[in-house]
């Protein structure tokens, strides 16, 4: 049994899928992610739906809850991230 199957998607959660991410400088995420998994911990630098750029410092394992329409290669350090979206 699927306790998601019907349940409405929300923003506030949880996720459906999580996709790997290669941070690139010119291409947007596949799905806007309401969040994104960092595996190994550094600086993720990330355009924001607001339309703006942000750096943020994240520790292993975190959990960005931040929505996010790219992820940059140039200033990310961190490594293993996961695009949290609604699929």
């Amino acid at each position: 049994m699927n306790p998601f199957a019907h349940r409405a998607r929300s923003v506030s959660g949880p996720a459906t899928d999580a996709l790997p991410v290669t941070p690139d400088d010119a291409n947007d995420l596949p799905m806007v992610a309401i969040g994104l998994y960092v595996e190994t911990g550094g600086t993720v630098v990330v355009d924001t739906v607001a339309g703006e750029t942000r750096t943020v410092a994240v520790a292993d394992f975190s959990i960005l809850p931040l929505g996010s329409t790219r992820v940059r290669e140039t200033g990310t350090t961190a490594t293993g991230i996961h695009a949290l979206v609604l699929a």
